[in-house]
């Protein structure tokens, strides 16, 4: 029974592997102008051997590429983190912005781009870094807010989570009405995107995806047991407290990280996990990697319809993921209740 289980575990996550193969080549394939398969590999094979020559070359390379690269990383890393935050928590509606890091993220991007983020530099450098240093420093402080009585409960999470998310929005709004020749950039920032996309962000978040899912993976066994409560896993010989701090820092590394690059884009973390549990179970060692793969399925063919919806215009992908996302949230609370 368990071989067949875990058979079937293979056969999913092959087959989202192979469908996110198939949507990275749409991905560089479609946009404002299609470029043909052949003229895809052509570059490709062209870059590898340090020939790349030409204007059709750099925007399949260093354009097209990286987009659809970092919108695969970004997508694996909010789904990842939803997997993480939804064990913690015992709850199939966490998602990864719901301990404030969305609006850290927001604040520091906020603060960057008043103080002159407008730039090219700024954009490039000094928004991400600013939203990086935000969502860590918020995370942090809703950490030690949450566990001053000596335990980290998920209540005092998300309490702690909640009061700071409130605190930083204002601050946020307050610096847009201050500073209103920002304002536009801010809101554009705020809607989610991958219009800066650059093989730099690429490997950066390659690099944090790595941690925030290797790591985890070496320890699906204790996701496992958290899904029977503290108290129990505390009897079964796991150091809940410790193994908390342990998950959320994963988990809130690769969530700054994919916001520091794409602005905020909801519901991917809420999603994914949900939809790749229901066909796959509970058991985190499959969980894991099928949600990473889909979420970047997700992310990949999202930031394409926003590509190509309204050609040659561009509309942000935290819109495209918040239309399939609503509805989803709504049949999401409707099925909780059923089962009730």
């Amino acid at each position: 029974m368990a071989a067949d289980s875990r058979r079937s575990s293979r056969a999913v996550i092959a087959g989202l592997a192979f469908s996110l193969a198939l949507a990275v080549v749409a991905g560089v394939m479609f946009g404002a102008v299609r470029v043909p398969f052949g003229d895809v590999l052509g570059a490709l094979g062209r870059a590898l051997t340090g020939t790349a020559t030409g204007v059709g070359d750099a925007v399949i390379v260093d354009l097209r590429l990286p987009r659809v690269l970092l919108a695969a990383l970004v997508g694996a890393s909010l789904a990842t983190a939803g997997v993480l935050y939804q064990a913690l928590f015992r709850n199939a509606l966490a998602d990864p912005y719901i301990l404030g890091v969305s609006s850290g993220a927001g604040l520091g991007a906020t603060i960057m781009l008043v103080a002159g983020g407008s730039s090219l530099l700024g954009r490039v450098v000094g928004v991400p870094l600013g939203a990086f240093a935000g969502a860590l420093l918020t995370i942090t402080v809703v950490v030690r807010l949450a566990s001053r009585t000596g335990r980290l409960e998920a209540t005092s999470l998300l309490l702690a989570g909640v009061a700071v998310s409130y605190t930083l929005s204002a601050v946020t709004s307050f610096l847009m009405v201050v500073a209103r020749e920002s304002m536009q950039a801010v809101v554009f920032w705020m809607m989610g995107g991958l219009t800066g996309a650059s093989w730099p962000y690429v490997w950066l978040l390659t690099g944090l995806l790595l941690v925030g899912l290797a790591v985890p993976m070496a320890f699906s066994r204790h996701l496992d047991l958290m899904l029977l409560g503290d108290e129990r896993a505390g009897q079964l010989g796991l150091n809940v407290e410790r193994f908390k701090i342990f998950a959320l820092g994963c988990a809130s590394l690769v969530v700054a990280g994919a916001v520091s690059v794409s602005g905020l884009i909801g519901f991917v973390g809420l999603m994914t996990p949900h939809m790749v549990r229901l066909v796959l179970g509970p058991d985190h060692r499959a969980l894991l990697p099928a949600s990473a793969i889909a979420g970047a399925l997700v992310l990949v063919l999202s930031d394409l319809i926003a590509r190509i919806v309204l050609a040659p215009v561009e509309i942000p992908v935290g819109i495209v993921t918040a239309l399939a996302g609503g509805p989803f949230f709504v049949w999401l609370l409707v099925r909780k209740e059923r089962v009730r």
